[in-house]
């Protein structure tokens, strides 16, 4: 039914909300700021709308993100990666799996993809867009890591919740499946 994307599209654009005015609450961690409230998003969006769906809002919260200046470039690759990569395990890798098998699953998607991934492609925006020549290609994977585990830290306990009492899962239907 044609009706759950537009519940999909009104969910993406509140999280989008909440990750944008989630980035004030930012601490900066070398020439990275970090933002957990971003990861906590991604995972809501990974587990609840699914890998596509998950990127588009990490995209639109970057992009929102650096016209308001807050954030920076780096804020692209970091939110994208992560979470699909969080989408992608929960909904593809691990779909037959049971909840208790693919919420870490997911949250592992989230640490792994922002953290490695998304640290070590925020390497050639730091070097070719921001201008810092000094960056290494494993700069930006520890900074990543704090914030991404911050984040995934308080979307574990709040998702936890979410499903337990299956509060985001009556929007879309009991068995909340993703159909791209």
């Amino acid at each position: 039914m044609k009706n759950t994307n537009v519940r999909k599209l009104c969910m993406a654009a509140f999280l989008t909300a909440l990750a944008v005015a989630g980035s004030m609450f930012s601490f900066p961690i070398g020439v990275s700021k970090c933002s957990p409230i971003q990861h906590m998003v991604n995972i809501i969006a990974g587990v609840y709308l699914g890998p596509w769906w998950a990127m588009g809002a990490g995209f639109c919260a970057a992009l929102i993100r650096n016209f308001t200046a807050l954030g920076s470039p780096l804020a692209f690759p970091g939110s994208m990666v992560g979470s699909f990569l969080c989408g992608a395990m929960y909904h593809w890798v691990f779909k037959k799996k049971p909840l208790y098998f693919k919420l870490p699953a997911a949250y592992l998607g989230e640490l792994v993809g922002t953290s490695v991934i998304g640290g070590m492609l925020a390497y050639p925006v730091a070097a070719f867009v921001m201008g810092n020549k000094e960056a290494a290609l494993f700069t930006y994977v520890i900074p990543f890591f704090v914030s991404c585990s911050v984040g995934t830290v308080i979307a574990a306990v709040l998702v936890t919740a979410l499903k337990r009492v299956k509060a985001i899962d009556r929007i879309f239907g009991e068995d909340n499946a993703v159909k791209n």
